[in-house]
C-alpha cells in the first residue's frame, strides 16, 4: 500500500527521481538529498509504513533486519567504510518524511557538528537501530501476553 502524497512512495513508484543504490521486492535504498556524509543512504520498505511507532510485530523485526543488512551492503558496495557507520531513525515529530526510513551514514566520523547533533543516538529525536529493536521486542512481548 502506498500513500499518494508521500515522496518516498513516489520514489518507490518511480514517479519521483532518486539516486537508487539498491532495490528488491521489499526494500529500496537511495542517496539522501541532504547528505550528512559521502555515503548517506535511506533504506526504506516499499510498503508505506508511517514511522517507527508503527512497528509492532515479529514481521517488522524481520523487516528491520533486512533494512539494516541491505543498508550496510549498499555502503560497502559503494566503497564506504562499514566500520564507521551511523545507523538510526528520526523519531516523531522530528522525522521529516512520514515513511519509515533508516539512515545509513558513512563515514560517521566525517559528519559536521550540526549533523552529529541531528543524528545523535539516544536523544529525543534520533534512535539507534538497537534502541528500536529493544522497543519492538517489548511491544511484541506485550502483544503476546494479550
Amino acid at each position: 500500500m502506498s500513500s499518494s502524497n508521500c515522496i518516498f512512495c513516489k520514489i518507490v513508484n518511480k514517479s519521483s527521481p532518486a539516486d537508487i543504490k539498491f532495490e528488491n521486492d521489499e526494500i529500496l535504498i537511495f542517496k539522501d538529498i541532504k547528505p550528512a556524509a559521502i555515503h548517506h543512504y535511506l533504506s526504506i520498505p516499499k510498503e508505506h509504513i508511517a514511522n517507527v511507532n508503527s512497528l509492532n510485530s515479529p514481521e517488522h523485526k524481520g523487516l528491520l533486519d533486512r533494512l539494516l543488512a541491505e543498508g550496510k551492503k549498499a555502503v560497502e558496495d559503494q566503497g564506504g567504510d562499514v566500520n564507521d557507520l551511523r545507523l538510526g531513525f528520526h523519531l516523531p515529530p522530528f522525522n521529516t518524511v512520514g515513511h519509515l526510513h533508516l539512515h545509513v551514514i558513512s563515514p560517521a566520523s566525517s559528519m559536521g557538528l550540526m549533523h552529529r547533533i541531528m543524528f545523535k543516538p539516544h536523544t529525543l529525536w534520533f534512535s539507534s537501530v538497537e534502541q528500536i529493536y529493544e522497543r519492538l521486542e517489548k511491544i511484541i512481548e506485550i502483544n503476546n501476553k494479550l
